[in-house]
């Protein structure tokens, strides 16, 4: 038996890995790189879906560390009663901030400011001009405040905003002001002019925005998912957005990927990316880095980063 780690990488490009491991390299591939039962670090390929990402886990019997190179870990969650006891699954918390900001507020900004509309005037030859809702002295709701939603308020914070609500699953003081429990979001949501979800896809979490929750947004409202699709209730965002009461920006929808002909591809007032969140010339380096790291830290026997929770615990 060897200590072998699965990594996504090629050695060659990843600087810092520490000496004493055998690389194996694994990005999805039909055909497995080595025997799993050697592997004893696992790092799931990225965005290459949860089929992929589960397959050798079973064959995993030697397995301490499972690491994703994203910030959820539900694409793994299915494989996680495969593994041995013990097994530390630890996320990607950091590596995306940058990336998923970044997406937030040109979502927020687009839509706002009606750049669709533009491009199809554009493509038509025609000359759009009016007036359009400015990000200045709006409210903003924070959904999910992590190291992703802080970053999106960094990005925030020089727009003249009237108001930033945070919200995450326990109250806490920040550098940038109180985050509400995750029970006051139902009397918050009425003073949201734009609500940003960045919350982790959970059992707590999952068809969180609901009829309920939507009805109680207030008229012109914008919602704004950098989340998962199914933090959001399809079926009653449609029959929102069919009203025009509200609008949306959506970089994850469920299903996923949307297929073709999906009525929310062509409901009103929708922009739709295709999960572009994370993946930009920004999550090369800091993946890397992320894995550098952690490998260090592994063969070290220092304690992990950013373990999400452990197998039989």
């Amino acid at each position: 038996m060897t200590d072998d780690v699965w990594l996504p990488f090629r050695t060659d490009e990843v600087e810092g890995l520490p000496e004493g491991p055998t690389y194996r390299f694994w990005n999805g591939a039909q055909e497995f790189p080595a025997d799993p039962a050697d592997c004893v670090l696992y790092v799931v390929p990225y965005m290459k879906g949860s089929e992929t990402a589960v397959r050798p886990m079973a064959a995993m019997t030697s397995v301490r560390v499972v690491q994703t190179l994203s910030a959820g870990v539900d694409h793994v969650q299915p494989g996680l009663h495969l593994l041995p006891r013990g097994v530390q699954l630890c996320n990607a918390r950091g590596v995306h901030d940058a990336s998923t900001a970044e997406l937030a507020l040109t979502l927020i900004l687009a839509s706002l400011r009606g750049i669709p509309d533009f491009v199809r005037g554009q493509d038509r030859g025609e000359w759009r001009a009016g007036f359009r809702p400015a990000l200045a002295d709006k409210s903003v709701l924070i959904v999910g405040y992590g190291s992703v939603g802080a970053a999106i308020e960094d990005r925030l914070a020089p727009f003249e905003l009237a108001r930033v609500a945070r919200v995450a699953r326990r109250e806490r003081e920040t550098a940038r002001g109180l985050v509400h429990p995750i029970s006051r979001l139902s009397e918050l949501l009425p003073d949201a002019d734009v609500v940003v979800l960045a919350t982790p896809l959970t059992d707590e979490t999952k068809g969180l925005v609901n009829a309920d929750f939507l009805a109680r947004m207030k008229d012109g409202a914008l919602l704004v998912n950098v989340a998962r699709g199914g933090v959001v209730d399809t079926k009653a965002l449609l029959a929102e957005l069919e009203t025009g009461r509200i609008t949306a920006a959506l970089d994850v929808t469920d299903p996923e990927p949307l297929p073709e002909g999906h009525p929310l591809w062509h409901a009103p007032g929708v922009l739709i990316s295709p999960h572009v969140g994370g993946p930009t010339s920004a999550f090369w380096p800091r993946a890397k880095r992320l894995l550098s790291a952690q490998l260090n830290r592994f063969v070290q026997g220092e304690p992990m980063e950013n373990v999400i929770s452990t197998t039989g615990a």
